[in-house]
């Protein structure tokens, strides 16, 4: 039975208390083939409402289980490093599962989410892919990041997948090829949708909607016949996923794509 939001909070905070003498996140020298970054928000506030956004907490837990399960290493990161919020709405017992609750009781999980490397940190030939998961906070702080910008182009231009998921797609917008047009132009792409951001009661609260930006740049923009079921969809190395429910099947497309192209 899921646990109320507040006791998850406290539990989440006890245990980041209990284990500050675990060392911090570390870069680890492992095979650059079989690394990938996880880039979350540091942004907590949204323009008028009293609660907080921040990460959807499963679009990381579904995405990490599977990619580390297939022996992938990852590696925490943010526009500006340190510690991440938890978006509140996505710790209500609708959307919060018990592997969810597993992993923030995990002393080293918790840590890797207390310290995110900042994305200027980041050595983008340590990667072989990279990974955007959303929470309405990425809609401020993802866009017009230009760390996020050179290490997600450097990724790619080295052979290397962009994937993300829900709002995290917002990363993807901005993004140039080499020729300097838009890396998502022509291309088959999702994202949270504007009906979901209707449907979610937020609609008034964001400062873009993503569909209309990602058609904006070219992209062929798909998404599910039903709002909030899961959906992903790859087009050559972009993977992305449309709502919370598809961060296991971009997580489960991006295995299958490194192991091919590895």
């Amino acid at each position: 039975m899921h646990k109320p939001f507040k006791f998850l909070t406290t539990a989440f905070a006890i245990t980041l208390s209990a284990c500050s003498s675990i060392p911090s996140q570390q870069a680890a020298p492992v095979d650059e083939n079989r690394q990938i970054l996880v880039v979350m928000t540091n942004h907590s506030e949204y323009p008028t409402r009293e609660d907080t956004t921040g990460l959807w907490l499963t679009e990381l837990t579904h995405f990490t289980d599977v990619v580390e399960n297939a022996g992938f290493n990852t590696v925490f990161a943010s526009p500006d490093g340190g510690s991440i919020t938890l978006d509140e709405r996505s710790m209500g017992w609708l959307y919060v599962d018990d592997r969810a609750e597993e992993l923030l009781a995990n002393p080293m999980y918790s840590q890797k989410l207390e310290n995110t490397f900042a994305m200027s940190d980041v050595n983008p030939e340590d990667y072989a892919a990279i990974y955007f998961t959303g929470g309405h906070g990425v809609m401020w702080d993802f866009r017009n990041d230009t760390d996020i910008k050179e290490v997600s182009e450097a990724i790619y231009q080295q052979g290397g997948v962009i994937s993300a998921v829900c709002h995290g797609v917002a990363a993807l917008v901005d993004l140039e090829d080499e020729q300097g047009n838009p890396l998502i132009q022509g291309r088959k792409v999702t994202g949270f949708s504007n009906s979901e951001e209707f449907f979610s009661g937020l609609k008034n609260e964001v400062p873009f909607f993503l569909e209309d930006d990602l058609i904006s740049k070219g992209a062929d923009y798909k998404k599910a016949f039903i709002p909030f079921r899961p959906y992903a969809i790859s087009d050559g190395r972009l993977i992305t996923g449309q709502n919370p429910a598809s961060a296991e099947k971009v997580a489960k497309q991006l295995v299958d794509k490194l192991n091919s192209i590895k």
